[in-house]
């Protein structure tokens, strides 16, 4: 095979948007040198950003330059906002002379898998196994256009993506046993968590360009990554002494991560992709997985999750677990644990991420300008059954004021915790409004798993409005008085949502909820009537959104 049809250092095989919006096909070398002149990836889906930094990006870009080791040498790299020719120079020996070898697909050493990988029983499955929305094996997804019959012929770009999303993101539960793991038994290995990003919801920000987007996920540590901390293409590098097994060889251990190197490019799986010719060039259709390393301890390297805070954790628990996202919600209405920058003083609670608190800290030291385009992606996998299959993908982008990040001036961080909290408030006012009619109409409340309800409509309809807010106060400096008019107008949106919801609610009720009924609840008589029901929704509503309920009292507009 040429050189270049599997050579993911030059070979065109990542997608890209540039500034201008145009398409560009780059490879390592040109995603990270020309990284300025990139906005963003366009990858099959959400979960796969993360892949490609943690597991390629990042960790050639620390290992090649090293990291900064102040907040002073974090600004002066983002300052530029490129690479400097000393810094290029240095990533293109990296890649072209030091580990050009290590980044072939199908070589003697093929990247991030084991070559000659062969099953216990002699046989390959097909590459629809590393892509969770396809027919494979346990993971059978509702609407998936193809079965396990059908070959998925994967293009080595296409296939190197979904061999990264494997390793941070496959399924658990039983795993083809390899020829040469002594750990097999019955032709099978038990026992294998999910991938590494499986285990929590990822929170990564994001800049203008893909350069500011590879600074923002880099950390300042003042002693730089650890001696023994290598990739995994650097394996061979490592102490012996470490006594952990090369990825490279069917042989996995159950061991600590070494580093942040280690942390985000250590392969969770064995694997190896078989190229079949076809007549449109090299293509895979079929792959052999694996068991693979499993990491006892690592949270103390982790840069991309939210955590939760135990003050008194069971015994042999940690303190702190991190945190996974929730389907249904969009991450606006998580701000809550994306803001807290510290460990709760008392009691439980959630704390953001590591990568969120360092920004914190580079604003508060104005290396972040008040303005600058912070945003953050999130983005998780649900599993199901042992999770041995996938059943739900949760992704969302978010608009984020940097200045809301900081620590000592939280003025900000207060105003737009208080609209995220309105909305929860507005929204349970509603469904609270539902069961209050359904009562009176004779009925009962919607079970809570079940049956559509008026706040997941009211948080949908205001969705936008928020998103536009977030941006709009990404430049909103010391403007106390702008800030006052953004929430003035953030209730305004609320209440005009609300009200709709409610008008709908209480024409859909039939003519006896007027009269109502009455109900023992807690041996207490509580009647139940529209006209109640309704009442006390306003009131509700005028509580949670003062400025609108004193607008409305001066004789103002609210609507």
């Amino acid at each position: 095979m040429e050189r270049h049809e599997d050579d993911l250092v030059r070979l065109s095989w990542l997608s890209a948007v540039g500034l201008e919006g145009e398409r560009l096909g780059v490879g390592i070398l040109d995603a990270l040198t020309g990284s300025h002149t990139i906005r963003r990836f366009d990858l099959p889906v959400p979960t796969m950003l993360p892949a490609v930094l943690r597991q390629l990006l990042l960790p050639v870009m620390w290992d090649a330059l090293g990291l900064p080791r102040s907040r002073t040498q974090w600004a002066e790299r983002m300052a530029r906002g490129a690479f400097s020719d000393a810094e290029k120079e240095k990533i293109s020996d990296y890649l072209e002379s030091r580990y050009a070898d290590r980044f072939r697909i199908f070589s003697e050493r093929p990247f991030a898998q084991v070559a000659g990988l062969t099953a216990l029983n002699g046989r390959t499955k097909t590459s629809a196994l590393l892509v969770p929305s396809t027919a494979s094996g346990n993971n059978v997804p509702l609407f998936s256009a193809l079965s396990e019959a059908d070959h998925l012929d994967l293009s080595p770009a296409h296939a190197v993506l979904w061999l990264l999303h494997a390793h941070c993101w496959d399924t658990a539960a039983i795993k083809t046993g390899a020829v040469g793991d002594e750990q097999a038994k019955s032709g099978k290995t038990t026992g294998n968590p999910t991938g590494p990003l499986g285990q929590f919801g990822v929170i990564a920000p994001t800049g203008s360009t893909l350069y500011e987007t590879l600074l923002l996920n880099t950390p300042y540590w003042p002693d730089g990554l650890p001696d023994n901390d290598r990739p995994q293409w650097a394996w061979d590098e490592r102490p012996a002494s470490s006594g952990a097994k090369s990825p490279a060889t069917p042989s996995w251990s159950v061991r600590p991560a070494a580093g942040l190197l280690d942390l985000c490019t250590f392969q969770s799986r064995r694997i190896r992709l078989v190229p079949t010719r076809t007549e449109q060039g090299v293509r895979v259709r079929q792959v052999v997985v694996c068991a693979g390393d499993r990491l006892t301890t690592w949270s103390e390297y982790e840069l991309h999750t939210a955590w939760n805070h135990t003050a008194k954790p069971k015994a042999g628990q940690p303190a702190r677990r991190p945190r996974r996202h929730t389907s249904g919600r969009a991450a606006w209405q998580g701000l809550g644990a994306l803001l807290s920058l510290s460990v709760p003083a008392e009691g439980d609670g959630p704390y953001t991420s590591a990568l969120l608190r360092q920004i914190s800290d580079l604003q508060a030291d104005e290396c972040l300008p008040p303005g600058f385009p912070l945003g953050v992606e999130t983005c998780g996998l649900e599993y199901g059954n042992q999770s041995a299959v996938v059943e739900n993908a949760i992704a969302d982008s978010l608009p984020l004021p940097v200045a809301s990040l900081l620590a000592d001036d939280d003025w900000l961080r207060r105003a737009v915790l208080e609209c995220v909290d309105q909305a929860d408030r507005v929204a349970k006012a509603l469904d609270s409004l539902l069961s209050d009619l359904r009562r009176a109409a004779g009925g009962a409340p919607l079970p809570r798993d079940k049956g559509e309800r008026p706040s997941a409509r009211l948080l949908h309809t205001v969705d936008d409005r928020m998103r536009r807010l977030l941006a709009g106060l990404r430049t909103i400096g010391d403007d106390y008085d702008m800030l006052e008019q953004a929430q003035q107008a953030w209730e305004i949106t609320l209440h005009r949502a609300a009200r709709q919801e409610a008008d709908a609610l209480m024409a859909a009720v039939p003519p006896r909820a007027v009269i109502g009924r009455t109900e023992k609840i807690n041996g207490k008589e509580v009647v139940f009537r529209s006209g109640k029901a309704a009442g006390a929704f306003y009131a509700r509503l005028n509580e949670i959104l003062p400025r609108v309920s004193e607008t409305a009292a001066l004789g103002g507009e609210t609507a």
